[in-house]
């Protein structure tokens, strides 16, 4: 039998319809449905074993992953990466642990990888009830550290890639300490997801270690060989902030959530959401300084709750700020949101 998405599969839309029912309580059916019809696809078009088990493990890491994370939706959440070897007595590990201590002090939950060195460090200013940990099996290294063994908000993956996703999907910001390539490789994908908008803008902040020579280093290649080579643009360091200091690094983080809320897109158009109004004469300004980022013609423009996003009752009440964003210009739009933070309040 030949299955499709669409409601064209006879009695076997009969029977999922009926399956869902019996099941109770499945919210957004029309989701679940299509995840039982490509299931069904994937058992009829593999017969290797290993594909299966890999689609398998994926949706029941994804799925455990919205069960631990999602009564905290509305918590703003960091994530924190940076060595596994860095010890206890090192500056940095101190640094870490007074930045966990200093983001649940302003109300955040911390995310970390749940194993040692930078992790752990995280974990402890944070405490356990402000903790997530995120682990992985491997064997050496990632054992889960003491604050977060045998909490409820500790998930372990077979995938890397399942738990990138869960590190940037529920971060509303991300902090990175020296590290060693798995520190290098969230550095760059988080970039990478940042600049093509693959990802919302969000703050990425490079915390150094106390002689500020680490991520120097780093910045120093991307100006010489990237950005000389034109493989990037000048826009794209708006992406990210260095810093030297813990409260540096806290300060730049709730500085971009001082007004500007959250975003999405609807119909093509972008929609910002702030904490409070602008006045007439900052949209000016936003229009004047950032007209190279918007479409032909278009404009920036203020609104109520657009009827698409109904559904987001807890937000329904923000003022919006609708743009005509090209879509491309990723760090001229982090730049556009930093100057909504830096008007007059």
């Amino acid at each position: 039998m030949k299955i499709n998405f669409t409601k064209s599969n006879g009695p076997l839309d009969k029977l999922i319809e009926q399956l869902m029912k019996t099941a109770q309580g499945i919210r957004r059916p029309e989701y679940v449905r299509e995840m039982i019809i490509a299931s069904l696809k994937a058992g009829q078009e593999d017969d290797e074993s290993a594909d299966l088990k890999l689609m398998n493990t994926t949706l029941k890491e994804m799925r455990f992953t919205s069960k631990v994370f999602g009564p905290y939706r509305n918590v703003r959440k960091v994530t924190v990466f940076g060595s596994a070897r860095t010890q206890p007595g090192d500056p940095v590990y101190e640094m870490a642990r007074q930045f966990g201590k200093k983001l649940a002090e302003e109300g955040y939950m911390v995310i970390t990888g749940g194993g040692g060195g930078i992790m752990q460090a995280a974990n402890e200013g944070a405490g356990p009830e402000r903790s997530f940990g995120v682990n992985i099996r491997l064997p050496f290294e990632e054992k889960a550290n003491p604050v977060i063994e045998g909490n409820p908000r500790h998930i372990t993956y077979k995938y890397f890639f399942n738990r990138k996703v869960a590190f940037l999907k529920e971060a509303d910001a991300v902090a990175l300490f020296p590290g060693g390539f798995g520190t290098l490789d969230e550095a760059m994908e988080t970039l990478t997801l940042v600049q093509t908008g693959k990802r919302n803008p969000m703050p990425l902040v490079l915390i150094d270690n106390q002689d500020c020579s680490y991520w120097v280093q780093l910045i120093k290649l991307l100006e010489e060989e990237l950005l000389a080579r034109n493989y990037i643009c000048q826009s794209d360091f708006e992406l990210f902030e260095r810093v030297c200091s813990v409260d540096a690094a806290v300060e730049k983080i709730k500085h971009f959530y001082r007004r500007y809320h959250s975003m999405r897109y609807v119909n093509g158009v972008l929609v910002i959401r702030l904490t409070s109004q602008l006045s007439p004469d900052d949209i000016r300004k936003l229009t004047d300084q950032f007209y190279d980022i918007l479409m032909p013609g278009g404009s920036i423009t203020t609104s109520g709750a657009l009827e698409a996003e109904m559904d987001d009752t807890d937000i329904i009440n923000l003022p919006r700020l609708v743009i005509d964003f090209n879509r491309k210009d990723f760090g001229r739009l982090r730049s556009l949101i930093d100057s909504i933070n830096d008007f007059k309040v």
